[in-house]
């Protein structure tokens, strides 16, 4: 972030989103992050409402299918070799 509050974009990920010097971008407030949508995407987001039930109802139907796909455990593990407050003193030397 520049003094101007001008952001860099890595190349790798402009590359890989097809944006290029002097295309346009959108940024949008969602929740606790900020999106960075290319201009020319923007028109494929922007569907009716009909269009947009329906897309979710598809996506909704393909769930079941993912979700059994998924190898999760039956019950979660009853014994670890870490506990909750580890993952606030790892790193750190003990006395800090």
């Amino acid at each position: 972030m520049t003094s101007k509050l001008q952001v860099t974009l890595p190349k790798r990920i402009a590359e890989k989103h097809g944006i290029a010097p002097g295309d346009e971008i959108e940024f949008q407030s969602a929740g606790e992050v900020i999106r960075i949508i290319p201009a020319r995407s923007r028109s494929r987001e922007q569907h009716d409402l009909r269009e947009r039930l329906r897309l979710f109802d598809e996506a909704s139907k393909r769930q079941p299918e993912r979700a059994s796909k998924l190898s999760l455990p039956d019950r979660p593990p009853t014994k670890r070799d870490w506990q909750r407050e580890d993952l606030y003193t790892r790193g750190k030397e003990s006395g800090e």
